[in-house]
């Protein structure tokens, strides 16, 4: 009775994961072999399961990769990829140039207020992601809270042109997904001991010596959990640019919206679901691959 529990329990993540991602991304996968027709669904071949196997065969005959072919020749596609990369690579830096002493100003404050530091990290969460992303619209616009108190204080004479540039972007991605950064990189501080910095100092090191060599290593974990959990949302962003970019902010998210709200082509857009997704997997499983076999040396 206890074996059957515990493969009840052992399976039933698996069992979650082939219904919430394997599944939807067969569906989408099949999607992206198809051709656009003008029907519901806007796709073909369909199965047909009432002529059994034989009916099976013959439809996954009729797939095609030209979908894969177009989307590799058209420009419009690998520009939006590229500046989807260059966009989320971007604000991930910028968000860790943040993060990080913010994390490392929490780890060291005393223990009696950590709980209230968390809480103010935490804290945007309660709010719903689209009202946070329409403030920074009143924000920012040429009439907005910070063009009004630059100008008052006489800092500026005209407005600044920032919303619906790549600024507005960089400064919505930053702030949507800065606790994301900070919480992974606060939990692997927490648990350092700094009894290490303190003895790199006795033994002559500088502070920043002592922080390179033994701090930033400690933090490596939290840092690229924090990395992943920034740049792979970002890159396939689609809210933030639409507001705050504007028509001419080229993010991938923008267009594979376009594709399947606009244009209504479901197999172009299915394959550009398909080429992001495996963009942001393989050098994951490389990574995690390469930490395995530097894992196993060390032991």
């Amino acid at each position: 009775m206890g074996s059957f529990f515990k493969r009840i329990t052992i399976g039933l993540p698996y069992f979650w994961l082939c219904i919430l991602f394997l599944l939807p991304f067969l569906i989408v996968l099949r999607v992206a072999f198809s051709e656009p027709v003008l029907a519901m669904p806007p796709f073909a071949p369909q199965f047909d399961l009432s002529e059994g196997w034989q009916g099976f065969v013959q439809s996954v005959s009729q797939f095609t990769t030209y979908n894969f072919q177009f989307v590799f020749e058209d420009s419009l596609y690998t520009n939006a990829y590229l500046s989807s990369l260059r966009i989320a690579l971007i604000s991930t830096l910028l968000t860790l140039a943040i993060g990080f002493p913010l994390a490392y100003g929490m780890a060291r404050s005393p223990m009696t207020i950590r709980p209230i530091l968390l809480m103010l990290v935490i804290l945007p969460f309660w709010t719903s992601f689209l009202i946070r992303v329409y403030a920074w619209i009143g924000i920012l616009k040429p009439e907005g809270l910070m063009n009004q108190f630059l100008m008052s204080v006489g800092i500026i004479s005209t407005p600044l042109r920032i919303y619906n540039t790549e600024i507005a972007v960089y400064i919505g991605i930053v702030y949507c997904y800065l606790p994301f950064m900070v919480l992974p990189i606060y939990a692997t501080l927490e648990k350092m001991d700094y009894s290490f910095v303190e003895a790199a100092r006795d033994l002559g090191c500088s502070s920043i010596d002592a922080f390179w060599k033994i701090t930033a290593r400690l933090a490596l974990p939290g840092v690229l959990a924090g990395c992943f959990l920034v740049f792979i949302p970002a890159i396939g962003e689609f809210v933030i640019p639409d507001l705050l970019g504007g028509s001419q902010t080229l993010m991938i998210g923008k267009t594979l919206w376009s594709e399947f709200f606009n244009n209504r082509d479901w197999p172009v857009a299915s394959t550009v679901a398909i080429i992001l997704l495996a963009i942001l997997v393989v050098p994951i499983v490389l990574f995690q691959n390469a930490q395995a076999r530097a894992t196993e040396a060390n032991r």
